[in-house]
């Protein structure tokens, strides 16, 4: 399972890139605006700093319009892969982007029946929001599931995101149902490398250390 991480902040990426946790940057027009730059800048200066796929929302959800921002933003380099929201208005600029060479992800799909109408239309992947499903009592890592089976039993080529999870378990379900990729924010992988055990081990583990190597710790 591929992990993208939701950040445009270039620090948070250095990290995820320099530890072996990039395998793509997923952004949203609030984690652009919260550098205060210009936009078309940043994702530039992104695909500069790391060489992975990079996700950016087109600004409208009217056809014509997201369309056309979706081939400006593939023009400024072959990592991009356009975000347009699966509406009936906008489904039209995932086929016609499609047919012209450029990668789509179908954002909001929180079902099977989206998903593969998504992959007809030419997206190559769906992100669901797990989040905002288990929010409305739904459960995220089961509509994951679900997608994953009705692709496979239909011989659908699509990948499927999976958008923040938010706990070490949910992460872990999210691979387990066999999502191809899951979304986060830095501060979430951070926080997945700690477990509440952590710090007792580590306490163990330097009164070991300090009883049978004492001069490694005082150095």
């Amino acid at each position: 399972m591929k992990i993208l991480l939701a950040s445009a902040d270039l620090d948070d990426i250095t990290w995820a890139a320099a530890n072996g946790f990039l395998d793509g940057v997923m952004t949203t027009h609030a984690l652009l605006r919260e550098q205060e730059r210009d936009e078309r800048e940043q994702l530039t200066e992104i695909c500069r700093l790391v060489d992975v796929p990079l996700y950016v929302t087109a600004h409208a959800v009217d056809g014509e319009d997201a369309y056309r921002d979706g081939k400006e933003l593939s023009r400024l380099s072959d990592q991009i892969i356009v975000q347009i929201p699966l509406i009936e208005d906008a489904i039209g600029a995932v086929r016609r982007l499609a047919n012209d060479g450029v990668r789509v992800a179908s954002l909001l799909v929180f079902n099977a029946a989206q998903a593969i109408l998504a992959a007809k239309a030419g997206a190559c992947c769906v992100v669901t929001p797990i989040d905002h499903l288990d929010q409305v009592g739904h459960s995220g890592v089961e509509t994951v599931r679900d997608l994953r089976a009705a692709f496979d039993a239909s011989g659908t080529e699509c990948d499927i995101i999976a958008l923040r999870p938010t706990t070490a378990m949910q992460f872990a379900e999210c691979a387990l149902a066999k999502a191809d990729a899951v979304a986060v924010g830095a501060n979430i992988l951070r926080h997945l490398l700690v477990h509440p055990l952590t710090d007792r081990g580590i306490d163990q583990f330097l009164s070991e250390l300090a009883r049978h190597h004492p001069a490694w710790t005082t150095a």
